[in-house]
């Protein structure tokens, strides 16, 4: 790896791609709100190569990718004249020095979670982001907004004091949403379909659990299962839209006693 490129050729590469005359007619198109969904998918592949193991190769790939899209904000930033990729890592660097003084400086290491939260509260109020949920990025996953509200709320004491009280909430908006059902108006349902995800949400919380994470997890177990399903009718030569729903539930019930 020695040998390999330097930051230096990415961003020329970067360069050449968005020369309105001479680079590629697709980056020359790009603005920030064009790549941001690239921004985000890139991060969840990073997370997924993680997930599925790692493997080196695929890692760095994705990383990689990662990268470039930081290189590519900062491109179209420093075409506007704000900003160049060297001033980003530059704050980012001064960032990390600054809210570690316990490795950096002299500060007690046994104080570092206070520091680092001491210092994101600062850099908040320097941006005029006042209150206590001041900051939290409104393009993060729903379930992790979620939690990451609740956690802001806690830290000045709106919290449930345990996670069996945070049940006991989760029968009210399940009483709640059930009470809405006849009528069945969208919004009305929407609304407190949204309260029991916050509640389920704050219950991962409150078990030290990532909601993402437990989510995404569900999601893994119910496509094994729906696949061993789809695998058991196949052998009958049927698919799920030949079978009926109870032979379904009894395939998936089979599948579950297997532990898939």
């Amino acid at each position: 790896m020695t040998d390999a490129p330097s930051i230096d050729a990415l961003l020329s590469v970067m360069v050449q791609l968005r020369d309105p005359e001479t680079g590629c007619p697709w980056d020359v198109a790009q603005d920030f709100s064009t790549i941001a969904p690239f921004t985000v998918e890139e991060a969840y592949e990073v997370a997924d190569a993680i997930r599925r193991g790692p493997e080196p190769s695929m890692l760095v790939d994705e990383l990689g990718d990662l990268l470039l899209q930081v290189v590519y904000h900062s491109r179209l930033a420093e075409e506007r004249g704000w900003f160049r990729f060297e001033d980003v890592a530059a704050a980012v660097t001064a960032k990390m020095i600054r809210r570690h003084p316990h490795v950096f400086g002299d500060a007690d290491a046994s104080q570092a979670t206070d520091i680092w939260e001491g210092q994101k509260a600062a850099e908040r109020a320097a941006r005029a982001e006042t209150g206590a949920l001041a900051g939290i990025a409104t393009g993060l996953p729903s379930l992790t907004r979620a939690s990451k509200i609740a956690k802001r709320a806690a830290r000045v004491g709106f919290d449930w004091p345990d996670a069996a009280s945070v049940l006991g909430k989760l029968d009210e908006e399940t009483a709640e949403l059930r009470a809405e059902l006849e009528e069945a108006n969208p919004a009305r349902l929407a609304d407190e379909v949204g309260d029991l995800l916050f509640v389920l949400a704050n219950l991962a919380r409150k078990l030290d659990l990532d909601p993402e994470v437990c989510l995404e997890g569900a999601n893994r177990k119910f496509e094994r299962r729906f696949g061993a399903v789809e695998a058991s009718l196949a052998t009958q030569g049927r698919a799920p839209a030949d079978a009926t729903l109870e032979e379904m539930e009894e395939a998936w019930r089979e599948a579950k006693r297997k532990g898939l």
